[in-house]
């Protein structure tokens, strides 16, 4: 199953970390100089939740962000009632 989130679709991007040397102008310096660039991925926060889908619980891979918008409905709580006392 793909990083993906079921709601809002966001999923692993691709890009790039920069390094850099030497000393900026405003603080007295020649100015940085990019030394490498190395290829890096930016993962959203994918977590597996319990949810109702289409009325049936599902587990689903949502993103924090769909969750702390609410798109995310959570099933209904179990309440354990206690066994009534056998008769005999």
């Amino acid at each position: 199953m793909p990083r993906v989130c079921y709601f809002t679709g966001r999923h692993t991007h691709a890009g790039r970390s920069y390094t850099h040397r030497g000393k900026a102008k405003y603080l007295g310096g020649v100015g940085t100089k990019v030394t490498g660039i190395t290829k890096r991925k930016f993962k959203p926060n994918i977590q597996r939740v319990r949810a109702l889908v289409n009325g049936s619980v599902r587990r689903i891979k949502v993103s924090v962000k769909a969750i702390r918008m609410g798109l995310v409905v959570k099933p209904q709580r179990r309440t354990w009632k206690p066994e009534p006392p056998a008769e005999s």
